[in-house]
C-alpha cells in the first residue's frame, strides 16, 4: 500500500492538473463563442449570395464556367484544415486519417502529382512526413481566420492553378460544427464547381422565382458571383474548422476535468483508508506495549 505522503502528493498533482484543464475549458468556451459569432455573421451573406446565384442559374440553363469544367484528373490538390495546438480530443487525428484515406483513393495518380495545402500546424507536421508535395504552412490562419489572407494566400492561388489547368480537381477536408459535442468530418470536392440551380422553399410555395433586372447580362454577373461564392465557401470552411476545434477542446477538457475529479475522489478514499490503517497499527502497538508492561 502506498504511503500517506505518496497519496497526498498524487492528490496535489491531480488537483493541479484539474485546475489547468478547467482554465483551458473556460478559455476554449470563450473562443468558441467568438468563433460561432463569426460563423453567424458570414451566414446571411453566404446564404443571400447563394440564393442570387441559384436564381441566375435557374434562368441561364446553358451557362457554363471554366471553374465547373470536369477534366480527367492528372493533378490533385487537397486543402486540409487542422489546428495549431493539441488537447482537443480526436479532432486532428480524424482529419489526418481522412487525408490518408483520400490519398489512398487517389494513389493511382502518384503522390508526386498531389499537392496538399495544410491549414494548421498539426496538419503541416503530419503532411511533412508524407511523400506528397506540401504547399506552404498556413498555421496563422488556424488561430486567426482572415478572409483577406485566406483569399490571397490560398483561394486565389488554387483557383488560378485550376483555371490554368495545373490542377484538375481540388478537395477540401474539414470538421463541420454541428453542436458543441458533435463535429462532422467532411470531405468535399471544391473544384470543379458543381453548378446547379436549387429552388428556395418559399419560391416553391409562391410558384415563382425572383427575376432580377441586371446589366449588362446575367452571364457577366455570374462570372463575378461565382468567384465570390468560391472565396466565401473556403473561408466559411476555415471558420467552421476553427469553431469545431474549440468545441472539441471544450469537450476534451470537460472530460479530463471529470476524470480528474473521479481520480481525486478515489485517491481521497485511499488516503483515508491508509491513514486509518496507520492509526490502527499505532493503536495495536500501544496496546501490545501496555500488555507487555503489565506482564
Amino acid at each position: 500500500m502506498a504511503s500517506l505522503k505518496e497519496v497526498k502528493a498524487r492528490i496535489a498533482s491531480v488537483t493541479s492538473t484539474q485546475k489547468i484543464t478547467g482554465a483551458m475549458k473556460m478559455v476554449s468556451s470563450a473562443k468558441l463563442k467568438k468563433a460561432q459569432r463569426a460563423i453567424e455573421n458570414i451566414a446571411p451573406y453566404q446564404k443571400k449570395l447563394n440564393e442570387i446565384l441559384n436564381n441566375f442559374l435557374a434562368t441561364e440553363l446553358d451557362y457554363s464556367s471554366a471553374l465547373s469544367e470536369v477534366r480527367t484528373v492528372k493533378k490533385l490538390a487537397i486543402v486540409v484544415f487542422s489546428s495549431n495546438s493539441s488537447m482537443c480530443g480526436a479532432f486532428n487525428s480524424n482529419v489526418i486519417k481522412q487525408l490518408n484515406a483520400v490519398l489512398e483513393e487517389n494513389k493511382a495518380l502518384g503522390l508526386e502529382n498531389i499537392d496538399v495545402y495544410p491549414i494548421g500546424q498539426k496538419g503541416f507536421a503530419a503532411v511533412s512526413k508524407m511523400d506528397v508535395n506540401v504547399v506552404g504552412n498556413y498555421k496563422r490562419l488556424a488561430d486567426k481566420p482572415s478572409f483577406a489572407e485566406m483569399t490571397d494566400s490560398v483561394t486565389n492561388v488554387i483557383v488560378d492553378k485550376f483555371l490554368n489547368k495545373e490542377y484538375d480537381k481540388v478537395i477540401i477536408i474539414y470538421q463541420h460544427l454541428k453542436n458543441t459535442s458533435t463535429q462532422i468530418l467532411t470531405t468535399e470536392t471544391f473544384l470543379p464547381l458543381a453548378l446547379s440551380a436549387t429552388t428556395d422553399q418559399k419560391e416553391e410555395k409562391s410558384g415563382y422565382a425572383a427575376d432580377y433586372i441586371v446589366e449588362p447580362n446575367k452571364a457577366a454577373i455570374l462570372e463575378v458571383l461565382i468567384p465570390k461564392a468560391i472565396r466565401t465557401k473556403l473561408f466559411a470552411c476555415l471558420l467552421d474548422s476553427n469553431a469545431s476545434e474549440h468545441a472539441a477542446r471544450v469537450v476534451a477538457m470537460q472530460t479530463a476535468n471529470d476524470n480528474a475529479q473521479t481520480l481525486i475522489n478515489d485517491l481521497t478514499i485511499l488516503y483515508n483508508k491508509t491513514r486509518q490503517a496507520a492509526i490502527t497499527s499505532e493503536l495495536l502497538d500501544i496496546v501490545g506495549g501496555a500488555a507487555a508492561l503489565d506482564n
